[in-house]
């Protein structure tokens, strides 16, 4: 109708509809231990002690763990953060962060 518009929470909610979201994905490796895994994501990401052991439990399984799902400025903060932690002081081997990757979050 013209001259009609449209309620702001409305318009929030078709923006929030378009806006492409991605997965912040951490990937295994054999130089960090579930310890270094588990503290890593409570400190970053603020994830519960329970819920960052079974992200260690899954990337050690699989592969790879599903960290976040966000827009991808934060997304890549979060992946930066990741490479950022540094090494795993309990293992000698371990010669710095681990490493993570950003990709789309499929519908």
């Amino acid at each position: 109708m013209p001259g009609t518009t449209t309620a702001p929470e409305k318009r929030a909610a078709n923006r929030d509809e378009l806006t492409p979201l991605y997965h912040v994905v951490l990937l295994d490796d054999d130089q960090h231990t579930y310890d270094y895994v588990v503290e890593m994501l409570t400190k970053i990401f603020f994830l519960s002690t329970e819920s960052a052991f079974q992200h260690a439990i899954e990337v050690d399984t699989t592969g790879r763990t599903i960290v976040i799902t966000c827009e991808l400025r934060e997304a890549e903060f979060g992946r930066d953060q990741i490479h950022a932690y540094g090494a795993d002081p309990r293992m000698p081997a371990s010669k710095g962060s681990m490493s993570a990757i950003v990709e789309p979050a499929r519908a």
